[in-house]
C-alpha cells in the first residue's frame, strides 16, 4: 500500500504534503505534485496535510488511473523535497471539475 495524489491537486499544487513526507517521495510538474510509489513507505503523513484532499491510500478502489499517472510522471518529473509557493489562483482553482481533462500539464517542474 502507498498514497497516490488525485486530480484536486492539479492547479492547486498547495506542497503541504512535502515538508512532512519522511522519504522524500513527491515529483513536481508543471501544475501538480505526483507520489512515487516505490520510494513511498505508506506513513500517511502526508494526507492530512494536504488542505484540500487530494492524496488518498491506493487501497481505496476507483484510483487505478491515478495510479498509474502518478507512476508515470514520478518517472519522468524532478523530485521536490522544499515546499514552493502554490499558483496565485490556487484557492480559485479548489473544486474545479474535470482538471485532467482541461488543465493538467504533462511539464515537468523545477523540482528542488
Amino acid at each position: 500500500m502507498t498514497y497516490v495524489v488525485l486530480e484536486d491537486c492539479i492547479a492547486c499544487k498547495h506542497m503541504d504534503c512535502v515538508e512532512v513526507c519522511p522519504v522524500d517521495c513527491f515529483y513536481e510538474g508543471e501544475n501538480m505534485l505526483v507520489i512515487n510509489s516505490d520510494e513511498c513507505i505508506d506513513c500517511g503523513v502526508c494526507e492530512p496535510e494536504c488542505p484540500i484532499d487530494a492524496i488518498k491510500s491506493d487501497s481505496e478502489s476507483g484510483l487505478d488511473e491515478w495510479i498509474e499517472l502518478n507512476r508515470k510522471y514520478s518517472r519522468l518529473w524532478p523530485n521536490i523535497i522544499e515546499k514552493g509557493t502554490p499558483p496565485a489562483n490556487a484557492k480559485a482553482m479548489e473544486g474545479v471539475p474535470n482538471k485532467l481533462r482541461d488543465l493538467f500539464s504533462e511539464r515537468a517542474g523545477e523540482g528542488s
